[in-house]
């Protein structure tokens, strides 16, 4: 296992996976900071928190996709944004799939908001794509140790 974490490809390949999962975190956070009351009502849609924490929720999480997918592209903290977003992708298929057992028909407010149902809506297909990008960042956590970006560079100028 040793020789596998070791291998220098991983640092291109974690890369690859740091600019792809980086980008959408950004991506999806867009819609949601510039109108956080359309995203709150996404977000209890699901029927899965308390509805005294939803509004936290809408104003907390696309924040955080965003420090983290900018952390991912620039290449600080690399290991630290991973596990964030494993964290949140866990999260999200938790509810994803609870929102697929109720049978609702909806949005996952992923990219869009409720209103675009048709252009987001959720499916097992939608969980399978959560799964990929799970599995990316559990990639990013586990191989890419020395990654490059601006982490790096702050290392070998100290």
């Amino acid at each position: 296992m040793k020789g596998l974490l070791d291998w220098r490809g991983h640092e291109w390949l974690g890369l690859a996976a740091r600019l792809y999962v980086g980008y959408v975190f950004v991506s999806a956070c867009y819609h949601k900071i510039m109108d956080p009351g359309v995203f709150a009502v996404d977000v209890a849609t699901y029927q899965f928190l308390p509805l005294s924490t939803v509004n936290v929720f809408a104003l907390t999480v696309p924040w955080m996709e965003l420090v983290v997918g900018v952390m991912l592209v620039v290449g600080l903290r690399v290991r630290a944004a991973a596990l964030i977003v494993s964290g949140l992708m866990v999260a999200f298929m938790i509810a994803l799939a609870w929102a697929l057992h109720l049978g609702l028909d909806m949005s996952c407010g992923c990219f869009a908001s409720q209103a675009a149902t048709e252009e987001d809506a959720i499916s097992w297909h939608t969980m399978l794509r959560d799964s990929v990008w799970l599995l990316l960042g559990l990639y990013i956590l586990v191989f890419d140790r020395r990654p490059l970006g601006v982490e790096r560079l702050i290392k070998q100028r100290s």
